[in-house]
């Protein structure tokens, strides 16, 4: 499966497959309407129904070489806390590599979301996957936007409407990068 990490490790972090028995502990994720609409999913669905949904989205990635969300296992505790993966994104007609990621709640704040998301922006260039990355985010998601600026992204465009959502585009090229090297992020 191309873009998929799986295997590898960050300080804190073990990326694996999403596996069916992941769906219970996942669930808290979508017990905010917040969360589901930030998502681009309807929050009037049942958690139930929003959890089904997804697991269905990353298992077709998988299975359609379209990258896909990592599980993330904190390696101190060996519990479930997130996913974070490379995802072909097809904008305006232009396919593109995300650098996406979803934290369960219980866990937000703690730099999780910014330890692997950054994981993965530099494992995306130095395996040679694109000349540049992309963040897609609910336009009122401020956390997310934090993470993609703090993985040195920056605003490249408003859609104001992605599948029915606004969104704000973040990017880094691999030339950008490459320029950060030196520095310390």
């Amino acid at each position: 499966m191309k873009y998929v990490l799986t295997g590898d490790q960050t300080e804190r972090l073990n990326f694996r497959l999403l596996e069916e028995r992941d769906f219970e502990d996942w669930k808290p994720l979508f017990e905010s309407t917040d969360t589901a609409r930030f998502l681009g999913l309807d929050s009037s669905k049942s958690v139930d129904e929003l959890c089904t949904h997804w697991f269905k989205k990353q298992f077709n990635r998988y299975e359609n070489d379209l990258g896909g969300m990592n599980v993330l296992i904190d390696l101190s505790s060996d519990r479930l806390i997130g996913q974070c993966g490379l995802l072909v994104q097809q904008i305006e007609g232009r396919e593109r590599l995300e650098v996406g990621y979803s934290i369960l709640p219980e866990f937000w704040n703690k730099g999780y979301a910014k330890e692997a998301a950054m994981h993965c922006r530099n494992q995306a260039f130095e395996l040679g996957f694109t000349e540049s990355l992309i963040s897609m985010i609910h336009a009122e998601n401020i956390a997310s936007e934090r993470v993609a600026k703090h993985n040195q992204m920056e605003l490249e465009e408003h859609l104001p409407s992605y599948e029915g959502i606004p969104v704000n585009i973040f990017s880094i090229s691999k030339d950008r990068w490459k320029s950060l090297e030196n520095e310390v992020l």
